[in-house]
């Protein structure tokens, strides 16, 4: 239950004549209301014929001060009727001083009209409070009011800045349909009741910082035309906005939500914050739309919870999720640095709008600050992330920083997940063009950071780093591809998985580290077939391999003539036997201009040896010296051309 204001003021006299009627040796101080006018007592002691005059001379629009006043509601209704203005039949009051007022049943002010200041500070309201309806010009202070029952703001109208920092609510306060242009000020205060703002409207800066809410609040379908802050407020008890709209920053920072808390709906013009929120039951945050970002660094949720956003940006840096979620996005850069992740954590990209509440059926959330934007989602770093927990679904990394993620091993990429792609244009010095790949935002950093003219690379297509972003060595960029190449075969993704392998052997093979003949070897390697993925240079130079095989044979490689077996004997007589020699004569080299060396016939055949060679097979062709050693070699080298394509198909292919 809430307690009411502290009594260490009550043996302190008030900065005004008071009354101090009824004081005694225990009570010095006695009554604290202001003396009436000439008079030396309150209005509440003052004696029924000088009451009745100082009643009488009031007129609406009348200036009155009654700090410390005890009002009954019989007594209040009397002052009330005396500023009544005939043509509204309203009470119209000018400067209303009621600091320390004390209401002990009943205080009614609805559609009461206050043209001036009203200080309702440190008052207290044993009974009902009602402003149903009242309309407020200047500034109205309720700083630290007690209101014990029920307090009905609904419909009431505050065109000066509203002060209610610090007001104890003990039953429920609504404030249904109020409208605030200026600021309000909520910062402070508590209620155990039920609290309702529903479709009030605030045009001014609101802050309900350190605000503690121990039932139900509603702000369901509020309109927030200024910056509102709830910095520090505690709700105990769910917490309803739905419907509320929100023209500029709205600030939940450092908040804590015990019970459910529902944004269905709630559209913010400007940036939402929840820096360090407790959300400790919260199951379901959104659908909500944000012309800005939402903050949601370091917040915390303890239970299962779905995040329903449509913002330019999203950050959860070091926000923590003690159980299973689920985030739909849509047109957001999210960042997910040093985040703590203990359960499943699923972000999607939600590819259609979000639809309003259940009220609405068929409706969906308008997204018009955001038209300008793709409703793709970008995620931009994981730094920090034990990502063992992490799911991605339709998400762009093309910006992604994946260094200082830990388990990216088991990271689970699904859905239209899209990388960097390494550029293709020409390469400025030889003439060969990049091969297309999906790459990590580190290797373009890298690539910058390392080229001897980073103009000429950026140029061609490789990203800047931004400030920020950390210097690493290639060794460490190499390990962030083995890692999501494990990641990417896990998930039965070999055609992705491929490219990042060929990123890996790329940071190994210009990693100055490694031994000599390491690098050495993968520069044969990648010139050759690209690490055994690039099918169309395995073929070229396969190709090349046999030309070049061919023009040998034709030139060199083949002899002459076939050389013909000669078989020889000698003459025996007639019963003896005969033994016969059959010999090959050595191949002729052929001679004579190379021009005339080149036939058809000779091209047949050096065609034939270089095809059997390509398959590992003897042509059984005979050749002179120079073509026995070349068909060697080519025996040797053109299959593993070929096999490297074949390797190069499969990585494309492979399920």
């Amino acid at each position: 239950m809430t307690s009411a204001p502290s009594e260490s003021h009550a043996t302190t006299p008030p900065d005004w004549p008071h009354c101090g009627h009824g004081a005694t040796p225990g009570d010095p101080v006695g009554c604290r209301g202001i003396h009436v006018r000439d008079h030396i007592t309150c209005l509440a002691h003052l004696n029924e014929a000088d009451r009745i005059a100082y009643l009488r001379a009031l007129e609406p629009g009348t200036d009155i001060d009654h700090r410390g006043t005890p009002f009954t509601s019989e007594l209040l209704d009397r002052l009330l009727q005396a500023l009544r203005d005939p043509t509204t039949g309203l009470p119209r009051i000018g400067e209303a001083l009621f600091g320390e007022a004390s209401f002990s049943d009943d205080a009614r002010f609805s559609g009461a009209s206050f043209t001036g200041e009203a200080w309702f500070a440190r008052a207290s309201f044993s009974g009902p409070a009602w402003f149903v309806g009242a309309s407020f010009s200047g500034t109205a202070r309720f700083g630290e009011a007690f209101f014990c029952s029920a307090a009905w703001f609904s419909g009431a109208s505050f065109s000066g800045g509203a002060l209610f920092g610090g007001a104890a609510f003990g039953g429920e306060a609504l404030f249904g349909s109020a409208t605030f242009f200026d600021a309000a000020l909520f910062r402070g205060p508590s209620a155990t009741g039920t609290v309702s703002f529903g479709e009030v409207s605030f045009s001014g800066t609101v802050r309900f910082g350190g605000a503690s809410f121990s039932g139900a609040a509603s702000f369901s379908r509020a309109s927030f035309s200024g910056t509102a802050r709830f910095g520090g407020a505690s709700f105990a008890g769910y917490a309803s906005f739905n419907g509320a709209s929100l023209a500029s920053d709205a600030r939940f920072d450092h908040m804590s939500f015990s019970g459910e808390v529902w944004f269905q709906g709630t559209s913010f013009s400007g940036d939402a914050w929840f820096v360090g929120t407790q959300f400790t039951a919260a199951t379901r945050l959104g659908p909500l739309v944000c012309g800005g970002g939402v903050a949601l660094d370091s917040a915390v949720f303890g239970q299962p919870v779905t995040l329903e956003i449509a913002a330019r940006w999203v950050s959860c840096a070091r926000t923590r999720w003690a159980s299973t979620a689920t985030l739909h996005l849509r047109y957001a850069e999210l960042d997910l640095r040093d985040a703590v992740l203990e359960y499943p954590v699923v972000v999607s990209a939600r590819p259609t709008c979000f639809p309003l509440p259940p009220k609405h059926p068929g409706d969906t959330l308008p997204e018009t600050e955001l038209s300008d934007h793709t409703p793709s989602v970008r995620l931009t770093s994981l730094g920090g992330v034990d990502a063992a927990h992490l799911a991605l679904h339709d998400i762009e990394l093309a910006e992604c920083r994946f260094a200082g993620a830990v388990h990216l091993d088991q990271l689970k990429v699904d859905g239209w997940c899209t990388f960097a792609s390494a550029p293709t244009s020409w390469y400025w010095r030889f003439p060969w063009r990049w091969s297309p790949r999906n790459t990590v935002a580190e290797e373009h950093h890298w690539r910058i950071r390392n080229a001897p003219h980073p103009e000429q690379a950026t140029a061609q297509g490789w990203t800047p780093p931004p400030p920020d972003a950390p210097e690493l060595r290639p060794a460490a960029v190499a390990a962030l591809y083995r890692q999501l190449r494990k990641s990417l075969e896990d998930g039965r993704n070999e055609p992705d998985a491929a490219d990042f392998y060929y990123g890996e052997c790329e940071m190994r093979r210009h990693d100055a580290t490694r031994p000599r003949g390491e690098r050495a070897l993968l520069i044969a390697y990648w010139a050759l077939s690209g690490y055994g993925l690039r099918a169309t240079r395995a073929l070229t130079w396969l190709g090349a391999a046999m030309a070049a095989t061919i023009a040998v044979m034709v030139l060199w490689g083949l002899p002459t003539d076939d050389p013909k077996p000669t078989t020889t004997g000698r003459e025996v007589a007639v019963g003896q036997q005969i033994v016969l020699t059959t010999e090959t004569p050595a191949p002729v080299n052929p001679t004579g201009p190379l021009t005339e060396r080149a036939t058809t016939e000779r091209f047949e055949k050096a065609l034939r040896v270089v095809i059997n060679s390509v398959v590992f097979r003897s042509s059984g062709q005979d050749l002179t010296t120079a073509g026995t050693y070349t068909e060697m070699t080519s025996r040797l080298a053109e299959p593993v051309l070929l096999g490297l394509a074949v390797l190069a198909v499969r990585s494309r292919v492979k399920r």
